[in-house]
């Protein structure tokens, strides 16, 4: 497997991230408990021993619990944060008194979010930091502005972005002295529109892929870290029930049991493992709380499908045949 254009920067990180959305006990105003802290215990301890060791937040995850049930591990077992990478996100806002849901990554906002993170987490620098959203109001001078400076404070080491595409990307770039390291986009088998946008380049059926040409050419040739959210597909193909879904999720969903059994691993390593042979070097974001499924994902370390395979998966999720 060929390196990840994010071990530029960050020389030992880990081919998958660990994603902690659903740490704190869910998105719910209850306080965290002792088994909330034990579970984050728990995965931190198995996604390590498993050669995971990047760990994927935003301030907004569990309402905020996951960063402090996160930093509550950190304070208990101060040696963990030298082995491993944090990055979170900043830049969405929900509902409250002053407005409706938003984005906002405004220099007073952006600064606010770090040193929320900083104090939840209990560290005292963040390994990357990315911009959760496209904030229609950002101003790209102000941005990068503000991340310099919290660079020179030793506060934030790396910046990255969150669902944005190329041309978004190269006007942050260009304002900025230092590279963006990560862009985080959905990307999954079943939500491929990024691989259809190759397939139906010029092609009028394409027509509708509300995906924009060229953000993954943009990221291989700036050597911009391509992260995949969602890379799991809620389970869709892995285990979850598939009565009452279309033909096409479940023909999918035995077509990656038949491959997990002839390549002697699990279903979750075959959805990895599809990311993971794409040459855009994708470093795909599990976010599972299943001890034994974050295992079940590691075990993509030691399998690379065909090119048949990849595309007898890509078809099958389609549900018809290529152009």
């Amino acid at each position: 497997m060929s390196a990840l254009p994010l071990q530029n920067v960050l020389p030992h990180v880990s081919s998958l991230a660990y994603g902690c959305m659903g740490l704190g006990g869910g998105w719910n105003n209850n306080p965290i408990c002792a088994s909330d802290i034990q579970q984050t215990h728990d995965i931190i301890d198995t996604a390590l021993q498993n050669q995971i060791n990047f760990f994927d937040h935003a301030d907004i995850y569990t309402f905020g619990k996951a960063e402090t049930v996160f930093g509550q591990v950190l304070k208990q077992r101060p040696t963990l944060r030298d082995t491993l990478y944090l990055q979170t996100k900043c830049g969405i806002r929900f509902e409250d008194h002053q407005g409706p849901k938003r984005y906002d990554l405004s220099s007073a906002w952006i600064t606010h979010s770090v040193e929320k993170s900083l104090t939840a987490l209990n560290t005292d620098y963040i390994d990357v930091l990315l911009l959760h959203r496209p904030d229609p109001l950002m101003r790209v001078s102000e941005i990068a502005d503000t991340f310099h400076q919290l660079k020179a404070a030793g506060k934030v080491r790396f910046l990255g972005v969150s669902n944005m595409q190329q041309h978004q990307m190269s006007a942050l770039q260009r304002a900025l002295n230092e590279p963006l390291v990560v862009n985080q986009i959905e990307m999954s088998l079943q939500k491929h529109a990024w691989v259809d946008e190759t397939v139906y380049a010029g092609n009028q059926d394409g027509k509708d892929i509300n995906f924009t040409p060229g953000t993954l050419e943009y990221c291989h040739q700036h050597n911009v870290q391509l992260q995949a959210w969602g890379s799991l597909c809620q389970g869709i193909y892995t285990g979850v029930s598939t009565t009452g879904q279309s033909d096409a999720v479940q023909h999918t969903s035995q077509l990656v049991a038949r491959l997990a059994a002839e390549y002697g691993v699990s279903p979750e390593a075959i959805l990895l493992s599809w990311l993971m042979l794409h040459p855009s070097q994708i470093q795909p974001v599990i976010g599972t709380t299943n001890l034994e499924r974050i295992k079940a994902c590691a075990q993509v370390g030691v399998i690379t499908l065909s090119r048949e395979h990849w595309y007898a998966l890509y078809v099958s999720a389609k549900g018809h045949e290529l152009p």
